[in-house]
């Protein structure tokens, strides 16, 4: 597989959210926004993309018997790091995004990565892989937010598009998170199969 088609794979053919139904917590739960969306897929693709480099370069000195707490650790190492950053440079995505930040690391996208790619491949390849699974990852978060955010609130990003008086609340609660899923998912595996 060439470098490119580790990243694309990563957006399309294996994509978090929309292919593998994998990251619903955060996909449901932070998506009211696009930019809740986008912090959390940006935050979540820098773990994703260290971690999966650490992973790689350690993967031969960690006992089988404890690869998956070492991975964890490594996981968790990255997203205190993150946590910590956001908190001091964007407290307002930070307090927003609550506390999705640190179930970052129990994210079964990052846990498998790590075990399904990290832990086999180059360290560079590993990288790529983050940035595909984790481009997927935000575009599909940002995606989810940005039409939740239209027909919720008449915005997009925070600026107001004017229709706020005709769009229903229920699109930026539990049950809209669910609806816009359902109906992009199915959007994006027509196209995908084409």
């Amino acid at each position: 597989m060439n470098k490119l088609q580790i990243i694309l794979s990563g957006i399309v053919r294996n994509n978090p959210t929309f292919v593998l139904v994998l990251g619903m917590c955060p996909t449901l739960g932070t998506t009211t926004s696009a930019e809740n969306g986008m912090g959390m897929g940006l935050a979540t693709m820098a773990v994703l993309i260290l971690s999966n480099l650490v992973i790689s370069l350690v993967k031969n000195i960690i006992p089988d018997k404890v690869r998956i707490p070492a991975f964890i650790v490594i996981i968790a190492s990255f997203v205190t790091i993150i946590q910590m950053l956001m908190q001091a440079y964007v407290p307002a995505l930070y307090a927003s995004l609550g506390v999705f930040i640190p179930l970052i690391v129990v994210n079964c996208i990052i846990l498998g990565r790590a075990e399904a790619f990290a832990s086999k491949n180059s360290a560079f390849d590993s990288m790529l892989d983050g940035v595909g699974i984790g481009l997927g990852f935000t575009l599909s978060l940002t995606t989810i937010g940005a039409v939740r955010e239209v027909l919720g609130s008449g915005s997009i990003f925070g600026a107001s598009l004017g229709i706020s008086d005709y769009t229903p609340l229920i699109f930026v609660l539990a049950p809209g998170a669910f609806l816009v899923l359902g109906y992009l998912m199915v959007l994006f595996n027509k196209l995908a199969k084409k």
